[in-house]
Order: structure tokens, then C-alpha cells, then sequence
């Protein structure tokens, strides 16, 4: 059976509104004429012109965070604990099963930025889409966030998952959810107006502590959900085995059997 490919990854880049300015990526380029000399240090008496067109290889530096791009973030980047008390997995012992299974794709698009969507709100989708939630289920929520990706107001767009939502997610079974926004909660400048008018500090990444209930994961900053339909694919996104880390890098990829 044919199989369709769904690319649910962001680039990796630089130049464009895809972080907190103190968080953004930074990537230094070495082209072929840069690292000719690279390649003559492992072969003494080398020339340059003794390289296809003087070239060496091509090669970059990073200065990232495991936060930049496409990523799976780990129970431990919630907290130190979990599941009620439990010490919090880092990236390299999140169970390979979490990361790979049916997805389901809730279409929030309509929900205002800054929205924290409810368990009501979720069970409304499921009925919408005629679907009942199975463990390990992966569920992927399309916001108004991914059409504002690259762009300035990027961190402010998308509605977010507060802690009863979560917690009635994981408590289906389910282990990995993924968004297209920058976080899976709220945008914290909508959250911090709220916060500002009642003091209340409970509300502030809620949708991430529920892993303090939980464990769980969350892939961040994922493109093309719009694509997908509502059931009916399978979801990879294996995190790149970093040790003791609190995320890791993914290529998140949807797979359609057609």
C-alpha cells in the first residue's frame, strides 16, 4: 500500500521570530573553500589544488538550546517530579512506544490567542470528529499559531492547554501531544495579564506542571497540521538521545496510508 509523508517539522534557522530573543538559535556556515585547510591537517603534504575545485567540506556551528526548533520536550522540563512524586525522565528515558502511534488532530484554530482550552472543550472535539481516545493515542492540536510562524507576533498567537485539560488527555492514555504554537500552554503574555489581574500563580505554565500528575511529553513548534486529517495517520517523533537533557530534537514526520 502507497504511503504519503507529511513533514511536521520547522527548519532550524536563524533571522526569523521563532523564540524569546535571549533563546534564538545562532548558526555560523563553513563552506567548502573555508574548510579546505580542515581537510589538509589529516593528509600531511596535501596541496589545496589537489582537492576537487580546492573544496573541503561543508560544516556548521551551532549555538542552540534543546528548545530551539521542532522538539520533544521530557517530564523533567515540567519539574523535578513527577507522577505524583516520582523522580522526572529526562529525554534519553522517554519509552520509544510514547513517540510513535495513531494521531489525532483537534482543529482550535477558532479559539482565540491566549484561550486555555477546557475538558469540555475537548470532549466537544472528539465528538466533532467521532473519535475515542486510545492509549498512546499521539494528539497533535492545530492553533492559530502555525500560520505565524517566522513572524514577530509568533510568540503571541495560539490558544494553550491549561492543567485539567492535560491531566484529562493523560488520563486516557495518552503520552505525547504536539502544537504549532511555541509552548502547549498559553502565551505567556496573555497568561501574565491574567496572572497581573488576580494574583493567582497556579495558572502559570499549568498545562506543563500537569506532568507533576503525569508524566507525559509535548512536541513544540510543529508546521503543516492543517494538512492532516483528523484521524486516520500515524505520528514519529523520536527525540534526538540527549543525555540527562530536558528536550531533544525532533523530525516529526505524519504517515498516510492511501
Amino acid at each position: 500500500m502507497p504511503r504519503r509523508y507529511i513533514d511536521l517539522s520547522v527548519p532550524l534557522e536563524t533571522g526569523i521570530a521563532s523564540d524569546p530573543p535571549m533563546m534564538l538559535p545562532q548558526i555560523e556556515y563553513l563552506d567548502h573553500q573555508q574548510t579546505a585547510e580542515q581537510v589538509m591537517m589529516f593528509f600531511p603534504g596535501l596541496r589545496k589544488e589537489d582537492l576537487p575545485g580546492g573544496e573541503g567540506w561543508a560544516i556548521e556551528r551551532l549555538q542552540i538550546a534543546t528548545h530551539n526548533g521542532t522538539h520533544v520536550d521530557a517530564p523533567y522540563h515540567y519539574h523535578s517530579t513527577m507522577n505524583k512524586g516520582a523522580r522526572a525522565m529526562t529525554i534519553d528515558e522517554v519509552p520509544l512506544e510514547w513517540c510513535f502511534g495513531a494521531g489525532v488532530k483537534f482543529d482550535f484554530r477558532d479559539k482565540p490567542d491566549g484561550h486555555v482550552v477546557n475538558a469540555a472543550e475537548i470532549e466537544a472535539e472528539l465528538a466533532r470528529i467521532g473519535h475515542d481516545l486510545q492509549p498512546l493515542d499521539i494528539v497533535l492540536v492545530n492553533t492559530a499559531a502555525g500560520s505565524h510562524y517566522g513572524q514577530e507576533d509568533y510568540l503571541l498567537k495560539g490558544c494553550g492547554f491549561g492543567r485539567e485539560a492535560t491531566n484529562f488527555l493523560t488520563s486516557k492514555g495518552v503520552r505525547m501531544v504536539g502544537t504549532d504554537a511555541w509552548s502547549w500552554d498559553a502565551p505567556f503574555a496573555h497568561t501574565a495579564r491574567e496572572y497581573a489581574r488576580t494574583g493567582d500563580a497556579s495558572i502559570i505554565w499549568e498545562g506543563h506542571r500537569a506532568g507533576m500528575d503525569q508524566g507525559y511529553c509535548q512536541i513544540e513548534k510543529m508546521t503543516n497540521l492543517d494538512q492532516l486529517p483528523d484521524t486516520g495517520f500515524t505520528v514519529s517523533a523520536f527525540p534526538f538521545k540527549i543525555k540527562a537533557a530536558s528536550a531533544g530534537f525532533t523530525r516529526a514526520v505524519a504517515i498516510l496510508e492511501e
